[in-house]
């Protein structure tokens, strides 16, 4: 491991903020890839690919300072179908000034058509908890989990943000990133997430009950939540209606929406309605930043929540806990 004990590194939006990627040095070479708090491989485009998958993407060389775990393979495929698989190698991974010396790298030999086509995206790094990493036949560690006992605590924070660059910062809370005071609740990891328990929720004049089991996913690029809240929501905007052709709620892009607030722990956190006009679905009308999490019994509080907030994934507890705090 190295001895510096923290790092930050630049999160930069893609377009319509559908997902933030930091550069990484992975064995050599940096890679833009996804931090995502929803899964636990680190995988990367490589030179084990055809050629035509990797066309205008960086990718991992295994090299010399590699070492081939023999035998081992590993597979994901995510929510929304796409999916990725390949072989294992030992290699420096650097996430800014700190670095694993032996992280387990996930390098592809296939990727589906969803990830081939967005040539930013060299891969993802994953934050959740190694437990649902896929590797066989023996699961590996995160990032996180290398490096955590080196940090000078053993935490991460993000801090996306609307349209713009924003940071992940391993070992340290950057106080100048959020205002007012940070909210902790309870972690629940037992399927290998962030998870937590999101209480009331507000929109307009509509109050609602307590939303339920939910995860913190950097990963997801918006706000998946029960039908009764995606109805009480799109209710209390003049033009949102449930658009079949679109797969999901439709708003007029002209339309000012109304703010979504949540109670989580004993905190209220906002998300703007200007970020709830998520991205044009065609004739003048924008797709709905929030959106129903198709009765999957978990809410999903990906990047449409997240941006608008600093989060802290914090492990220097003995369990771990979520923090929450308004970004600044």
């Amino acid at each position: 491991m190295s001895l510096s004990k923290s790092a930050a590194v630049p999160a930069n939006p893609e377009t319509n903020d559908q997902a933030y990627l930091c550069p990484v040095n992975v064995g050599g070479t940096t890679l833009n890839l996804d931090f995502d708090t929803g899964s636990s491989d680190l995988w990367v485009y490589s030179t084990l690919q055809a050629s035509s998958q990797t066309s205008g993407h960086n990718v991992y060389s295994p090299s010399r300072s590699s070492q081939l775990l023999n035998g081992y393979s590993w597979a994901i495929t995510y929510a929304d179908g796409s999916g990725a698989s390949g072989e294992v190698y030992a290699d420096k991974v650097a996430v800014g000034a700190v670095t694993a010396t032996r992280q387990a790298v996930e390098a592809a030999t296939s990727v589906s058509a969803q990830f081939a086509q967005d040539t930013n995206n060299d891969g993802l790094l994953g934050l959740a908890f190694s437990n649902i990493n896929t590797v066989t036949p023996q699961k590996q560690l995160t990032f996180f989990d290398s490096v955590k006992s080196h940090l000078s605590a053993p935490l991460f924070t993000a801090r996306l943000r609307h349209g713009q660059a924003g940071t992940y910062d391993f070992g340290y809370i950057d106080q100048s990133k959020y205002s007012g005071s940070i909210t902790y609740v309870p972690v629940d990891n037992s399927q290998g997430f962030w998870g937590f328990s999101a209480g009331g929720y507000a929109v307009g004049n509509v109050q609602g009950n307590a939303i339920g089991p939910a995860i913190a996913d950097t990963g997801t690029t918006l706000l998946l939540v029960p039908d009764q809240v995606v109805s009480d929501y799109y209710s209390q905007t003049q033009s949102g209606q449930s658009n079949s052709g679109a797969g999901g709620y439709t708003v007029d892009c002209n339309e000012s929406l109304p703010d979504f607030v949540v109670q989580i722990g004993n905190g209220q956190f906002t998300v703007p309605g200007s970020y709830i006009n998520y991205a044009p679905a065609g004739d003048g009308t924008c797709f709905g930043g929030i959106q129903s999490n198709s009765g999957v019994g978990l809410s999903i509080f990906g990047d449409i929540f997240l941006k608008a907030q600093f989060v802290v994934f914090d492990e220097s507890q003995g369990s771990p806990r979520l923090g929450f705090a308004t970004g600044a």
